[in-house]
């Protein structure tokens, strides 16, 4: 799981690691910039993203990596997100962007404390590419936007009504969705009632991969999408993380044919030899992932990113 190491390269660049011990000499265009503070003293993220903006030529940086930023930063002038959209203007070149690229040492994913994340899309409205990691306290208002292609959520529970935002959203050219549903024990409280506007595929017509991830209710999705819309468009799906089963899959062959697909991503679920065989069989020209299959009898399925 990328979640619980530090990722290397991001938007197809290598990462630049700017922290207190770490100012890298290369130049700014041509990599991805991870800021990030290390250790837990409150406002070094504040300093650290001071000493980045008056060191790195942030007119030519395409891609940008926002990590740790210590403990409870949210709500007060150390919060990220004021600080990165308040310095658009320094990043007119500025196409993908990673909120919250936090793993485990620094913190459980559960744990990330955010907030309105929706000032970054309103400062940098060229985004192209907006990933979040994290959902304590994460709020978000139906978005608009003619450039974003791609757009990710990583959580071990994402709430309702940013989902409902998402499906509310206006999103044209948007052709990649990943939502890590989660649990509800740690937040994730959408319903399948809640995906509906995504499912109906009027909502985001350029649309080519949908993933509903990490989901404790991922046979319940793959009932709905063995009717939905919008999988008709879709190049690749993944229901992978959450806690797919028999029914689950039984209802995805039962449904509309997936047989257009070039991938079908189902790593981490509970489904029985039997019906993995008659998954691969069905669907001989598709790529199917079922790697990572846990105990089909075990009685408490989880998801593979939680707290």
């Amino acid at each position: 799981m990328t979640i619980s190491r530090h990722i290397t390269e991001y938007a197809g660049l290598p990462i630049a690691e700017f922290t207190s011990r770490s100012t890298p000499d290369v130049p700014a265009a041509g990599h991805a910039w991870r800021v990030r503070a290390e250790g837990y003293k409150e406002g070094a993220f504040a300093k650290l993203w001071a000493r980045f903006l008056d060191t790195v030529d942030t007119a030519e940086v395409t891609a940008l990596v926002v990590g740790y930023w210590g403990p409870s930063e949210r709500g007060n002038a150390n919060y990220p997100v004021s600080l990165v959209a308040d310095a658009a203007d320094r990043f007119p070149n500025l196409r993908s962007l990673f909120f919250g690229e936090i793993v485990l040492e620094e913190s459980e994913v559960s744990w990330i404390e955010h907030g309105d994340i929706g000032p970054l899309l309103a400062a940098f409205p060229d985004l192209e590419r907006f990933d979040v990691r994290g959902s304590e306290g994460l709020r978000l208002e139906p978005l608009k936007s003619d450039a974003l292609k791609t757009l990710r959520f990583e959580t071990g529970g994402l709430p309702a009504d940013v989902v409902r935002a998402v499906g509310a959203s206006e999103l044209p050219a948007l052709e990649h969705l990943d939502l890590w549903l989660g649990t509800d024990e740690y937040g994730g409280s959408a319903t399948v009632a809640d995906l509906a506007p995504v499912l109906g595929g009027e909502r985001f017509p350029a649309l080519r991969h949908l993933g509903l991830e990490n989901a404790e209710i991922a046979d319940e999705i793959a009932a709905a999408l063995a009717g939905a819309p919008v999988v008709a468009r879709l190049e690749s799906l993944s229901l992978a993380l959450g806690a797919l089963g028999d029914e689950g899959a039984e209802a995805l062959l039962a449904g509309q044919p997936l047989t257009h697909l070039r991938k079908l991503d189902l790593h981490h679920h509970f489904v029985t030899d039997p019906m993995i065989e008659r998954v691969r069989a069905a669907l001989p020209g598709v790529d199917v992932d079922l790697a990572e299959q846990e105990d089909p009898d075990e009685d408490w399925r989880f998801v593979a990113v939680a707290e």
